[in-house]
């Protein structure tokens, strides 16, 4: 029996192959692969999970050990090289930033404050930031630095 010929055609016409090419349907699933990789990557760091681990691009100054460790209850605020405050992927302002603070001291009296300064910005912004933390009653604050390479 030949290949592509139906059983029992005696004039031995063509009918086409049976068989699936499975290269195109490949090529598509590699292609939605790529594109959930490349989403899922971008959701995550778009999540407003309010973490220390945002996907802020704030140029860290270098530090000698990582003491602190992020918890989920802690607040994570970046102070970008301009001035501005970002708190939860959002930018506050200092009012703003105030309430933040007042309600986290609320839900947790023992809620650690981590400052991410770029290291561009000055001294006196990053205490204002501590300054404000502790005016509310937080009195747990950390620095956010990147590791010695």
């Amino acid at each position: 029996m030949a290949m592509g010929k139906v059983p029992g055609d005696s004039e031995g016409e063509d009918v086409g192959f049976a068989e699936i090419n499975i290269t195109p349907l490949t090529d598509v699933m590699l292609v939605l692969l790529i594109i959930f990789m490349v989403t899922s990557s971008v959701i995550v760091q778009q999540s407003p999970s309010g973490g220390a681990q945002q996907g802020l691009k704030v140029n860290l100054p270098k530090g000698g050990s990582t003491d602190v460790t992020a918890r989920a209850t802690d607040l994570s605020v970046a102070v970008l090289s301009d001035g501005r405050f970002v708190l939860s992927g959002n930018v506050v302002n200092e009012d703003e930033l105030k309430r933040a603070f007042a309600e986290a001291q609320k839900k947790n009296p023992d809620t650690i404050v981590i400052v991410q300064a770029d290291e561009g910005v000055p001294h006196g912004t990053v205490v204002q930031v501590m300054e404000l933390a502790k005016s509310v009653g937080l009195g747990q604050l950390a620095i956010g630095v990147r590791e010695a390479q």
